[in-house]
């Protein structure tokens, strides 16, 4: 027989500096317990007033609304479960949310996903906006979730002075885990038009190179063997490799390498629920020269190329080496850019960026293009360069002036 119980409990042990106490459900199960957020939280008076008391505030009547909501359905999926564990009810118990389910729980739950399968980066970034949320709002339920209340956020953010980019990314977060919910359609507050809130975006930075700033980088003398000598080289290879990031770069291995041509997948869409698509580099003599200077040789064609990482790493190491590795080529790629007369911040991001620009204006097919950077469509590829395209265009116009500048 299930003697799984499950109560509201205020976690009196850990108070807050406000004073006040987290609520949360206590179940318990062959005398062994746990404990979830509810996301809500009062002082020890407001908690018994709002659930105990016969006189009660509009406030604390809402509190024991909310309370008992969470308690209840802590004790629906007990019943629905012929047999009791904790794994299996956090499961059902995090799953199954509505309109009037905690924001907050929501994301810990798909953090949590992301934690598992590795993708710390992703689960920091959605641990920041949830954090940013919670400060905005410290009860947020998705029912709140209205184009009214996102522009309030947006507002809020910016008086906070966050960037237009950072808001941007908080909300397509809050997007992604609010999709994840069933939740009426009829209520959905993303999109365009009326009674919808878009979503803002930043307009992206030129981060493409000419080819001549390539060439002033690739004939920078750098001291033999150095720091400098090693960023230097790390960053050629991820412009001649399709724009290749850090991760993928450190996670290469000689099973790559055929002859002369290198094929991989994407770490960042290796998840992705469409298969995800095989990129095919050509090496060229001086990506040769690179691998062979800075490569650990071996027999073993499922060794690293690279010395950075090592199957004894766990995640949280191997995504230390990932930022380390990338922050070692930006700060000395940022010297020597400026040493050479390149008056852009060029950090791994310029890499792709000018490897996908030079080849447009090269004549290169959209289509090649997409192909080379393991973009899921032509469409996304569209996106990608479009906003790298004024300072040509402005380039491009310059002779329409020509006579006027002769002529004086």
């Amino acid at each position: 027989m299930n003697q799984a119980t499950a109560i509201i409990y205020l976690d009196q042990n850990r108070p807050k500096q406000n004073g006040k106490c987290s609520i949360k459900i206590k179940v318990t199960y062959n005398r062994k317990r746990k404990y979830y957020s509810t996301g809500l939280d009062a002082t020890s008076k407001e908690f018994e007033q709002a659930l105990f008391g016969k006189r009660k505030t509009n406030e604390q009547k809402e509190l024991k609304v909310k309370s008992e909501y969470f308690e209840n359905k802590a004790n629906d999926v007990i019943k629905t479960l012929a047999v009791f564990s904790f794994d299996a009810f956090q499961e059902m118990y995090l799953d199954h949310r509505n309109t009037t389910d905690s924001v907050s729980f929501a994301f810990d739950k798909y953090i949590e996903n992301l934690r598992l399968e590795n993708r710390l980066k992703t689960a920091d970034s959605y641990h920041n906006a949830k954090v940013s949320l919670s400060k905005y709002k410290s009860d947020l339920s998705f029912a709140e979730v209205t184009p009214s209340f996102l522009k309030k956020y947006e507002n809020w953010m910016m008086t906070k002075g966050k960037s237009i980019s950072t808001v941007g990314i908080y909300l397509r977060s809050l997007r992604t885990v609010y999709n994840s919910q069933s939740i009426n359609t009829k209520v959905y507050p993303f999109g365009k038009g009326k009674n919808k809130y878009t979503i803002p975006t930043s307009k992206n930075i030129k981060k493409a190179l000419t080819l001549d700033e390539i060439g002033k980088i690739y004939n920078y003398e750098s001291p033999p063997l150095s720091a400098k000598d090693k960023a230097k080289d790390y960053w050629l290879f991820l412009y001649l490799c399709n724009g290749m990031n850090v991760k993928d770069f450190c996670l290469l291995k000689w099973s790559n390498i055929n002859g002369n041509m290198l094929t991989y997948r994407r770490a960042k869409t290796k998840r992705s629920r469409r298969e995800s698509k095989q990129i095919s580099v050509a090496l060229k003599p001086e990506t040769l020269r690179i691998i062979e200077k800075w490569g650990m040789l071996s027999i073993n064609k499922e060794a690293y190329i690279f010395p950075h990482i090592n199957n004894n790493m766990d995640a949280e190491q191997r995504k230390y080496v990932y930022w380390s590795v990338t922050k070692s080529i930006n700060k000395h790629m940022k010297q020597i850019a400026s040493e050479v007369g390149i008056n852009k911040e060029v950090t791994t991001y310029f890499a792709r960026h000018s490897f996908a620009t030079i080849l447009k204006r090269s004549g290169t097919t959209i289509e090649m293009i997409s192909e080379l950077l393991g973009h899921s469509s032509v469409g996304v590829t569209e996106n990608y360069l479009d906003s790298f395209e004024n300072e040509q265009i402005q380039s491009e116009t310059d002779v329409l002036t020509t006579a006027f500048k002769q002529a004086n």
